[in-house]
């Protein structure tokens, strides 16, 4: 649990390193950008995870690329630092639905309830997209969250492998596809301009992104995925926002209007159930009565 715990606090303050190093790289040249400094030097240092090519090639594709880059340009086009933590929970509710299909695990009744009552809090931030909240840049979060879902079924079907090694060489991965993407969609000038304006605050963003949010984190979380079921180390991410959206008021200012806070309240409320309400003595006969937990 300390282990959970310490991870959900590096991401939650790593969307406030992404905001600021957005401010001067375009999203998909920031997204080949972190991955070229995860991967070198330490790939010439460990050795490839036991794995087969392809299972590295479909891990760092969804758990690096695809996921980052959708979270950068969702960020880009429009999603505050904070409510971006909040909305990128959403791979929780994938997560416990491919964990059943795909490695058939039981998921209690009152984690479903748990993911019903969260579900209210994307619905309110869903209502209330306009002014510095769009849709375009929603839409791209939550597909960053599906990325993320589908990249941790994928890390728990890898069984015990070196978690810092599996970073590394899926993050290797990322570098070539999202530079090439950032040339043709991005293009030459705004890489150029990009770079050449990038200051020390930009630096030390990616620096905290590279090896906090990613060597460290993620080193951690893949440990936890290959040694604890899915459906019960994922709910963790919940605790994500409560970092994000603090960090991002006091750092970068962001508001922190009601619908947020009550947006927050009920995925938090979602995560309590999620993690903690099997364990909860006075559910246990409902839960022994609910359909399929017989």
């Amino acid at each position: 649990m300390l282990l959970a715990l310490l991870t959900v606090a590096i991401w939650g303050s790593n969307f406030v390193a992404i905001k600021l190093a957005l401010v001067d790289l375009p999203p998909l040249l920031l997204c080949a950008v972190r991955f070229v400094f995860v991967s070198v030097p330490l790939v010439f240092f460990l050795p490839r995870p036991a794995i087969t090519w392809g299972q590295l090639l479909t891990y760092g594709c969804a758990m690096f690329a695809a996921q980052f880059a959708f979270m950068f340009l969702g960020m880009k086009l429009g999603v505050p630092a904070g409510l971006a933590s909040l909305m990128l929970q959403f791979q929780v509710f994938v997560s416990l639905a491919l964990s059943v299909v795909l490695l058939r695990e039981r998921i209690a009744f009152v984690q479903i309830a748990g993911a019903l009552v969260a579900s209210v809090g994307f619905v309110v931030v869903g209502l209330h997209t306009g002014g510095d909240v769009t849709v375009a840049g929603l839409v791209c979060v939550l597909l960053a969250a599906v990325s993320w879902a589908f990249a941790n079924v994928t890390s728990r079907r890898l069984g015990k492998v070196n978690p810092l090694a599996l970073v590394v060489w899926g993050g290797l991965v990322v570098p070539l596809p999202m530079g090439l993407a950032s040339l043709v969609f991005e293009g030459p000038a705004a890489i150029g301009h990009g770079l050449g304006h990038a200051g020390v605050t930009t630096w030390l963003s990616v620096a905290y992104t590279v090896y906090l949010s990613t060597l460290v984190a993620y080193s951690i979380w893949s440990w936890l995925l290959s040694h604890y079921p899915a459906s019960t180390v994922t709910p963790f991410t919940l605790l994500v926002p409560v970092f994000g959206m603090v960090t991002s008021a006091l750092y970068l200012g962001e508001a922190l209007p009601g619908w947020k806070l009550q947006a927050a309240a009920f995925v938090i409320s979602g995560l309590v159930l999620c993690v903690f309400g099997p364990r909860l003595k006075f559910l246990r006969p409902a839960l022994a009565a609910a359909p399929g937990n017989s």
